[in-house]
């Protein structure tokens, strides 16, 4: 190898060994007589200095170098002149005096400094993603990253689960999000679809009888781009044959436990991992993947109100709906502007209106006080457990609507209070999901997982008649307020199958067409399974405190689903098409 250590290994102990390093060069300073380098590689860095005493040759071509060339290092390890200790430094006791340097490779100026962790333009960042990884946050993160992986291999491993791997060229199914096609050459007019989850293959794995499967399986959709979303994702996709619900998320919970003590600081806030059904999570946080770090739990007022002079609430109540409120700590010192900003949020997520109201010494202050009468005005702040100096937050309108408004309030207002430990890592199960849920632009049930998913097995009767109350056999593991994890005992006799299709307005032909493969199998002898899918990228991204999963990625797409970098997606030629059967049409 070019290199007999790496530049971060050095310390105070290898004092007078001769060593040969490589790598970037992370820094230059020119004093004249003494030229300085921090030499960087993967794993840190060590600062070199060029004596002209010395090595009159390696000094004299130590002044072509510049920031970012890549050079050969040889010389001795050497303890720092007391005061010049750098305490920053993992190496920073000692420095490397060089004897022979070697140009590997010259570099231009690149068109961000890598040295320097201030912000850089994302799409300067991404069309340079090379660059960007070079920064020692992005190698940090990329080195979390193999860490999660690594931590989770070995345990499934030990938990004797088998690595499987599964095609990437499927068969497109309506499964929830749109897939990505791939047109075939050798079958004019057919098309391959790329994975949105190994779902159906795992299944027949466990039809197959290996009982314990896992992948970190690459997974891809073609659906709008959020911050915890990018076109092609890494999940860790799991399944084990007889087994019930709790069985999949006790060995879950034991390995995330394990992984967030194995690689990171931060303090898991709760073990066991607290429960919640679905309804109590959105009936007390308006989300189901709450952020369980703080409190300011929605709070019903809607009886207090069913008969109250204020039209609104007493409309709402009336129409079935529901009137609810969040109390936030310490925020009534908001100003009027602010207030405005709140209303507007609501009013984007679909209320009406936002009601708030200030609990001062003496007194409610809100534009709706005269139209309360005065048990109104003193039950209100005591149902919300409300101290002077609080903000009250009202949404009357329909359950979903409330729990979709003040959820999301409740996370704007938690992040502008800092009322989450940034330390804290709050994982909850939830469970007990609906099955179904009803689309109102198609104008029919859908599955709220994926049509492979279990109802609980006395729903299976009331699947015909009241299908949207039928509850599955679903959980899924959140963490700060992001789902990183979902799954449920699947479907594995034929005849509920068909029941679940049929719900789905999913024809016998139709699933037929669509599923046969699936349906055939289940008729030779399939076991009861249940498996879980985990969201690596935003795993790693709580834990690397960052916002975006696309600082966990290596080479992610913009939020318009483009690659700077590669300048894709991009036109082929038209031999291509002509081989693919395909025409491209101008709109």
């Amino acid at each position: 190898m070019l290199k007999s250590v790496q530049c971060g290994e050095l310390r105070k102990e290898s004092t007078g060994q001769v060593v040969t390093l490589a790598g970037w060069v992370h820094r230059r300073r020119d004093h004249g007589g003494l030229i300085f380098f921090d030499l960087r590689d993967r794993s840190g860095l060590v600062q070199v200095v060029f004596n002209a005493d010395i090595s009159a040759a390696a000094h004299l071509l130590a002044e072509q170098v510049r920031s970012e060339y890549v050079v050969q290092v040889r010389g001795r390890v050497a303890a720092r002149p007391a005061g010049l200790v750098n305490p920053n430094m993992a190496t920073g006791e000692i420095e490397v005096e060089a004897h022979d340097l070697v140009i590997l490779n010259r570099a231009v100026t690149t068109p961000f400094v890598i040295s320097e962790e201030g912000e850089i333009g994302d799409s300067v960042r991404l069309k340079y993603r090379y660059l960007d990884l070079r920064r020692q946050r992005m190698q940090d993160n990329m080195l979390l990253r193999h860490q999660v992986i690594a931590f989770m291999r070995r345990y499934l491993d030990e938990q004797a689960f088998i690595d499987i791997e599964t095609p990437i060229l499927l068969k497109s199914t309506p499964e929830g999000a749109r897939d990505f096609i791939v047109p075939s050459r050798v079958h004019p007019g057919k098309f391959y679809a790329l994975p949105q989850s190994p779902q159906q293959m795992k299944q027949l794995l466990m039809v197959a009888g290996f009982e314990k499967y896992y992948q970190i399986a690459r997974c891809f959709r073609d659906e709008d781009l959020r911050a915890d979303r990018q076109l092609e994702f890494t999940q860790l996709d799991l399944e084990m044959s007889f087994v019930e619900s709790q069985d999949v998320m006790d060995i879950i919970e034991s390995m995330m436990i394990g992984l967030y003590s194995a690689v990171s600081d931060k303090r898991i806030q709760e073990q066991p991992f607290p429960v919640l059904t679905y309804a109590e999570a959105m009936a007390r946080y308006g989300s189901d993947k709450p952020d369980l770090r703080f409190g300011m739990e929605l709070i019903d007022l809607s009886d207090l109100v069913a008969d109250s002079d204020f039209g609104v609430f007493a409309g709402a109540v009336a129409a079935g709906g529901q009137v609810k409120a969040l109390c936030a700590p310490g925020a009534a010192d908001i100003s009027r502007k602010q207030i405005d900003e709140l209303t507007e949020i609501a009013k984007k997520k679909g209320a009406r209106g936002l009601v708030w109201m200030k609990v001062e010494a003496e007194q409610l202050r809100s534009p709706v006080t005269k139209f309360l009468n005065p048990t109104e005005r003193s039950d209100i702040p005591a149902r919300c457990q409300a101290q002077p100096g609080d903000l009250i937050l009202i949404v009357a309108d329909a359950p979903a609507v409330v729990a979709e408004v003040l959820g999301h309030l409740r996370v704007v207002l938690g992040e502008r209070l800092s009322l989450a430990d940034p330390d804290a890592l709050a994982c909850a199960w939830v469970t007990d999901f609906p099955l179904l849920e009803w689309s109102e632009e198609d104008g029919r049930w859908q599955a709220m997982h994926h049509p492979f998913t279990s109802a609980l097995d006395e729903d299976w009767s009331k699947l015909e008649t009241e299908p949207g109350s039928v509850l599955a056999k679903a959980y899924d593991l959140v963490c700060n307020g992001m789902e990183i994890g979902g799954g449920s005992i699947r479907i594995h006799d034929q005849e509920q199958q068909q029941m679940m299709f049929s719900a789905l307005g999913i024809s016998p032909q139709e699933a037929q067409a669509q599923f046969g493969h699936l349906l055939e199998a289940f008729q030779y002898g399939a076991p009861p399974h249940g498996g879980i899918a985990l969201g690596v990228d935003r795993i790693v991204a709580i834990l690397a405190d960052e916002s975006s999963i696309r600082e966990v990625i290596a080479f992610p797409k913009t939020a318009s689903a483009t690659d700077l970098m590669l300048n894709s997606p991009s036109p082929v030629a038209e031999t291509q098409l002509l081989d693919l059967h395909i025409a491209v049409l101008e709109s």
